[in-house]
């Protein structure tokens, strides 16, 4: 990529952002990304430091574009990307908000499970039976997912998810004990919202995207007992690897999907 010029207007300070901010130039992509893309990196890095919490109103982007000495164009094109990467959400004459996962549309970006009539809202929010939730030591495969060691400490949930009383989703889950300390199979059951919600106001972990790998599977016995389906019935599996900022792995989930009533929805851009 050629370089991109930068007017006497549009350059970002030697020392990234001001007394208040919180990148220095090391931490700035090179100079020859777009300048926008050198501002969404020092917001993203405002976003993980938590200078800017889940639901919250950041700065209007003149402030912002004060705060960084660049144009407000530049600011808006940063901002742009970040809210549709859906880290951030413009409301109309409201400002920009930090997006959370307590919100409708952020709520269903992580669930591709779509009914078959196409509108999951129409079926309201899943029934969901946590299992377990118990202190475990992390197996080298989801160590390596994790990216933390062999038999460092785990947690494992367990949890089905029902739709209209009719068990569809069956899941595993393994996170980082260290982040999620005093995580329980009762507060689980006793949160009433959606389980990255919980992670990311009680805990601080937001989850922003997620990898997955997707096969057909036939259940094991433990599994067609819990999903109330027999032995032949194939499933949907999925395997998600789920990141916070700066691409650092906070949860592995693999999911059993019963797809009788559903299919799994994915858009491709």
């Amino acid at each position: 990529m050629s370089a991109t010029p930068i007017s006497p207007n549009d350059s970002v300070a030697a020392s990234a952002v001001d007394a208040g901010g919180l990148a220095t130039a090391s931490h700035v992509t090179p100079a020859f990304s777009p300048l926008y893309q050198q501002i969404k990196v020092l917001i993203l890095q405002s976003l993980q430091a938590g200078e800017w919490k889940p639901s919250a109103a950041i700065p209007s982007e003149m402030e912002l574009a004060a705060r960084f000495k660049v144009s407000q164009g530049t600011v808006r094109k940063a901002v742009d990307e970040l809210a549709a990467e859906n880290l951030l959400v413009r409301r109309q004459g409201k400002g920009t908000f930090v997006a959370t996962h307590a919100e409708r549309q952020i709520q269903y970006r992580f669930l591709k499970l779509i009914p078959d009539n196409g509108d999951p809202s129409r079926e309201g929010p899943a029934q969901r039976h946590i299992i377990d939730c118990k202190r475990a030591r992390a197996t080298a495969e989801v160590a390596k997912a994790l990216a933390i060691r062999t038999g460092d400490a785990v947690l494992q949930v367990r949890r089905v998810l029902s739709f209209a009383n009719v068990p569809t989703i069956l899941e595993d889950l393994w996170l980082p004990a260290a982040p999620f300390k005093g995580l329980t199979a009762e507060r689980l059951r006793d949160y009433n919202g959606p389980m990255y919600a919980l992670f990311e106001t009680e805990f601080d972990v937001r989850m922003v995207r997620a990898e997955e790998k997707i096969r057909a599977v036939l259940p094991d016995p433990e599994q067609s007992e819990l999903l109330k389906t027999d032995a032949h019935t194939p499933l949907l599996s999925v395997e998600r690897i789920a990141y916070t900022y700066n691409d650092a792995p906070m949860e592995m989930r693999r999911g059993l999907y019963l797809t009788s009533r559903h299919y799994y929805r994915n858009a491709l851009n």
